[in-house]
């Protein structure tokens, strides 16, 4: 195994020919060289479009490039476009939810992953992302993940860590599919998806979906801003400088996209615990979320938080603010709080005997040196990055913030697949396409419905 210091970016060219040269990767960081059992080959259609390999580095934010010099990234952007003020995740701006924005076009509020964990009210069941049973439950989710796009327009797809894949959502799974793993290297990704575009023609991915988590945990420990996440935001850096190079050796028109899930922010302050303004008896509680097992409850306790504190506001969630695409969700609780700043907020401040429960803070603990979950609009450490170049993107394209919804639209034109309808707009990023987007450029961007136990 390469030694860590080999991924910063000075030893990018060495790790690379080390990546080409290297044998193959033990069998357990490797897919399988078949794909799953219902998967068809390409069709000749797929087979004569292009590639799109689709990689988001968890918790990169926005201003990281530029801030940390990450050459990589910043040469990304000039062969192709980019967002250098950032791209706008929905809310919550959490990792899980915007992973699943990311290849739905969807909000969270409209695809049902409104949190990492949550309640359905309706169904009375908890959604846990650490649990791998509610991963692989395809009723969790609503949309159509872009690999179901892919697979059912005869156009293989392949996942490698990318959060909903274990799942079978919108009717159809990638044909390729390798979990999330912390232990897979950098090395053992770019083998990976040299693997699967090394393929014979009719077996090969069109879309490559990549997620690399491996900065984030640095910058919830340490801080956003400290030396350590710096040296993260340059090993990231790195990776992305030997994947694109590898890509390169395999001379496939492939439009190589880089995005982030969300930003992270330094907490101001100790936890804010609900609590201490307002019995929370009557409520169950999942971090801040709020059900209440009455109307009259959810009214008083309404009352009693909305003017207990300037680090958060309350609202009842058929008032909340449109912009947040929550107000039709039950499983976004009711009354709902919104941090007015980087504030580490959370329902209780259990006696530290008590053992809290899943997905509760320890009353003991301080919050973690990073934090999100915040609205980017008006918080905006939590904005993401956007970086893409490749046969199909003009050079040179510089973009204003755009929200993340956005993509789905843009990356089914790339690969010429017709996308279903969403809440986004191929209007916003065609601008960045040679053909100008064509006559998918006039979508209305409505939204797909929700899971049938959501009101609307």
């Amino acid at each position: 195994m390469l030694r860590p210091i080999c991924r910063r970016v000075a030893c990018a060219p060495f790790l690379l020919a080390a990546v080409l040269a290297a044998p193959p990767a033990p069998a357990q960081t490797r897919g399988s060289p078949q794909p799953s059992a219902s998967a068809a080959p390409d069709s000749s259609h797929a087979q004569a479009q292009h590639y799109v390999v689709l990689v988001s580095l968890d918790g990169f934010r926005w201003d990281y490039p530029q801030r940390d010099a990450a050459r990589h990234l910043l040469a990304l952007g000039k062969q192709g476009a980019w967002a250098p003020q950032g791209m706008l995740p929905g809310y919550p701006s959490l990792s899980f939810p915007n992973h699943i924005t990311l290849v739905t076009g969807l909000y969270p509020g409209h695809h049902g992953l409104v949190a990492d964990r949550f309640l359905d009210p309706d169904r009375q069941a908890r959604f846990d992302a650490s649990d791998p049973k509610a991963l692989t439950d395809s009723s969790w989710y609503a949309g159509t993940p872009f690999w179901s796009l892919a697979e059912s327009q005869g156009m293989r797809s392949a996942c490698l860590g990318w959060p909903g894949c274990q799942a079978r959502i919108g009717g159809a799974a990638p044909a390729y599919n390798l979990p999330s793993d912390t232990s897979l290297t950098d090395q053992g990704r770019i083998h990976q998806v040299l693997d699967w575009l090394r393929l014979p023609a009719a077996a090969r991915p069109h879309f490559i979906a990549v997620d690399d988590p491996s900065l984030v945990a640095d910058a919830r420990r340490f801080g956003p801003n400290a030396p350590q996440t710096r040296a993260a935001v340059q090993r990231s850096d790195a990776f992305i400088g030997e994947l694109k190079a590898a890509l390169d050796t395999t001379r496939l028109p492939i439009d190589f996209v880089v995005v982030s899930d969300r930003g992270l922010a330094k907490p101001e302050g100790v936890w804010i615990s609900l609590d201490q303004f307002a019995s929370l008896g009557s409520f169950e509680t999942i971090g801040t979320l709020l059900y209440g097992k009455s109307e009259l409850d959810r009214e008083r306790l309404y009352n009693q938080l909305k003017h207990a504190a300037a680090e958060f506001v309350v609202y009842r969630r058929k008032n909340l603010p449109a912009n947040l695409h929550l107000s039709q969700n039950p499983r976004a609780g009711d009354p709902v709080i919104i941090a007015t700043g980087p504030y580490a907020l959370r329902a209780h401040s259990a006696a530290p005997e008590e053992t809290p429960a899943r997905g509760e803070t320890p009353a003991t603990s301080a919050p973690t040196a990073g934090i999100d979950g915040l609205d980017a609009r008006t918080q905006p450490e939590m904005k993401a990055i956007f970086f893409a170049a490749g046969p199909d993107i003009l050079e040179g394209k510089v973009l204003a913030p755009f929200e993340n919804v956005n993509l789905y639209p843009w990356l089914a034109h790339l690969l010429g697949l017709t996308p279903p309808k969403t809440d986004g707009s191929l209007n916003i990023l065609s601008g960045t396409l040679r053909d100008g987007g064509g006559e998918s450029g006039n979508d209305s961007g409505s939204r797909a419905p929700a899971p049938a136990n959501q009101e609307h």
